[in-house]
């Protein structure tokens, strides 16, 4: 068991202290020792850039195997995480060898992707078809037991935040109150409730040789799968020239109703232009009549 001295990446370091988790730093440098003395592993250098509300770097078991451990702060978004993985067990995603949960931090230990480049790499139009084809395959019934919170407490949770912070003036209060109305409907009215994925876009894909691409970090709930092609769109340069084909493309590829989709995106990039406001234009342009 051996653990390298631990740097913390800029990324994790600038998110902890913007949600108020700088405490939470001071305590990585225990818990991965551990960790790695818990599980038998060997841990490397965090990855960089790193992500930004977990601590995760290269590890090796007893046996040679490659591995990853990530170090997370507890927030909702990522509590189902590791009873998504369990759910899926390695069909479309890395696969999940051991958990440890504490008050404040929750452990995981991953397989890691060999060689691991992004699909963000490649162009967008070829990253469509991959992220399509990874929902097609995540999308399955969620089975009691799963711990698998619902869409609906999530998309309430951001408009109520979105209502709350965002400054009188700073967009028309019109396409405010209706992408925030959307944002609160449409997870009730879907026609069928899946596991989701809900933060699959390119860089959370990874080349791999188990299977040609893998996904990682999942932030997994319960609802409506037109929501999980909405995050890889979110990314993509494209949207901002024209966001309604490709809506329709990711509807296409995905199977889903071109107009659900086209509500989701537009009650997202509402919520999202507090931190991004040239998506009120985006917004705009695929309002609802």
């Amino acid at each position: 068991m051996r653990v390298t001295p631990f740097p913390l990446p800029d990324n994790l370091v600038t998110s902890a202290r913007r949600y108020g988790y700088e405490p939470w730093l001071a305590t990585i440098p225990d818990t991965v020792s551990q960790l790695a003395h818990r599980w038998d592993i060997d841990v490397g250098d965090p990855f960089r850039p790193g992500g930004h509300t977990a601590w995760v770097a290269p590890a090796r078991s007893a046996g040679g195997a490659d591995l990853v451990l990530k170090v997370a702060w507890r927030h909702p978004e990522g509590e189902g995480e590791a009873a998504g993985l369990r759910r899926w067990d390695g069909d479309g995603t890395v696969r999940l060898h051991a958990e440890h949960r504490s008050e404040s931090t929750v452990a995981l230990l991953l397989e890691r992707c060999i060689p691991g480049w992004s699909l963000a790499a490649v162009p967008e139009t070829e990253q469509d078809a991959v992220v399509a084809g990874l929902l097609r395959r995540l999308w399955r019934p969620v089975q009691p037991g799963d711990g698998i919170a619902a869409l609906e407490v999530m998309c309430r949770a951001g408009a109520d935040s979105f209502d709350a912070t965002v400054r009188h003036g700073d967009i028309d209060p019109g396409l405010a109150r209706l992408g925030m109305d959307l944002l609160r409907r449409l997870p009730a009215t879907a026609g069928r409730t899946v596991l989701l994925c809900t933060d699959l876009h390119a860089g959370n894909v990874l080349a791999a040789r188990r299977q040609p691409w893998l996904v990682i970090d999942p932030k997994p709930f319960a609802g409506d799968p037109t929501y999980d092609v909405l995050q890889h769109m979110l990314n993509c340069r494209r949207l901002f020239a024209d966001p309604r084909s490709l809506a329709l493309r990711m509807a296409g590829l995905a199977g889903l109703d071109p107009e659900r989709v086209l509500q989701w995106l537009f009650a997202r990039c509402v919520q999202e232009s507090d931190r991004q406001p040239a998506l009120v234009d985006v917004a705009t342009a695929i309002r609802p009549r």
